[in-house]
Parts: structure tokens; sequence; C-alpha cells
């Protein structure tokens, strides 16, 4: 299983050394962790850069892209699959940039709305439907992914903390975490909005439930 922390703002490099798979830097003005600033830290090896978006201007998006070497977008608004599709096209006019696709997950959720977009996303990203777009800091109920029958992968968010570990210890071990890329980590790990406790993150790290996931798929925006 993969990692990715994300609603970096403050102390990036101190979170990089921790060698995380993805870390995300939010561009939104709604956010206490937007990130304004110039440019994004030199990073280790192997870890991709995540921009988060809300319903951003495509031009707006793809500079980010460019300036600050994005290696993956996440979309975490009302994106619609044509402006899925039509960003995709961009993004792989050079070097591939991966599309993760957000969702807010409820109550109940109809998984089958999804399909739009399987083929115009890398992943999907399901968080905790709540006032705000992302970092809400609440847990949704898992097994509503018994209900998800696509084997489009997907990353697991929405309050992940240090008080899951043996609640992720059993996900991982049951059928519905068999397309689960990675777990999505933010504001339950955090001394203020943007930075990071990384005692926490190191004791999170130990809980050995970690795997490798799946080939990733190969897709068409024509």
């Amino acid at each position: 299983m993969k990692l990715k922390i994300c609603g970096m703002l403050h102390n990036t490099l101190e979170v990089a050394s921790l060698k995380p798979d993805y870390l995300g830097f939010i561009f939104w003005e709604g956010s206490p962790r937007n990130y304004t600033q110039s440019g994004i830290p030199e990073l280790p090896e192997g870890i991709t850069r995540v921009g988060v978006f809300v319903d951003a201007p495509l031009d707006f998006v793809l500079d980010r892209v460019g300036e600050l070497g994005l290696g993956a977008v996440q979309l975490h608004g009302k994106e619609t699959p044509e402006y899925c599709r039509s960003l995709g096209k961009h993004l792989q006019r050079s070097e591939h940039v991966e599309l993760i696709k957000a969702f807010p997950v409820g109550e109940s959720f109809d998984f089958s709305s999804l399909e739009p977009y399987l083929e115009v996303s890398d992943y999907f990203l399901f968080d905790t439907k709540g006032v705000l777009p992302g970092g809400n800091g609440r847990t949704f109920d898992w097994t509503l992914l018994e209900a998800y029958s696509f084997e489009h992968p997907f990353f697991l968010s929405g309050g992940i903390g240090e008080a899951h570990c043996e609640k992720l210890q059993n996900f991982v071990r049951s059928p519905h975490s068999k397309h689960c890329h990675a777990f999505d980590v933010n504001s339950a790990f955090e001394t203020r909005p943007g930075e990071k406790d990384t005692k926490a993150l190191e004791r999170f790290l130990q809980c050995r439930f970690w795997k490798e996931s799946g080939p990733k798929k190969n897709l068409n925006y024509d």
C-alpha cells in the first residue's frame, strides 16, 4: 500500500525525509493550506508532487503543473468527465502526469455514477463528505466500498490517523481493499494547518499493513 501525505505548506522537507510515495500541495484559496509559495523544495527521488485543485480553470492547473513540476493532479471539486478528458489531453502532450478524481462519500453513495470517469482518470480518491471539499477530519464508513464493482484503483482518504491502525489492518485484509492503491492522510497529523507532526507520522509508518499496488492502467483520452 502506498502513502500520500497531503496539505503540505510549512515543513515539507522534514516530511519528505520520511519518503512517502506522494506529497500533496493544495491550490485552492478556500483552504487554510493553500500553497502560494513560488516553488516546491527539491524532494527525494521517488516522491510524486500532487497538485490539488477545486473547480479550477484549466489554464491555472496547467500553469501549476509546468511551473512546479507536478507529477499528479488531484481534482477535488465537481469537475465533469469532459473537463477531465480535456485536462488529460493537455497533460499527455508532454510527459504524462497522473490524474486523480476525488469524490465525497456520505452515508450512501452511488458508485455507478463514477463510470463516466473510468477512462479519463488514473485513480479515484474517496474522501468523507463534509462542508469543505476535503480536510474535514472524519472517516466515512469503509464498508460502503463493498458496493464498489470497478477495477479502477483508488486512494482512501478522510480523517485517517494513528488511531486507525487496527481498522486499516482489517481493511487491507478485506475484499473491498483489493483495488486500494494508497492511503491519503492530512489533518489528523497536523500541529497546525499545513504543518505535519513527523513523530506521529513515523509511528503511523510502523503499522505494517503496507503492500504493493497493482499496475497502472493505460488511458485513452481520444
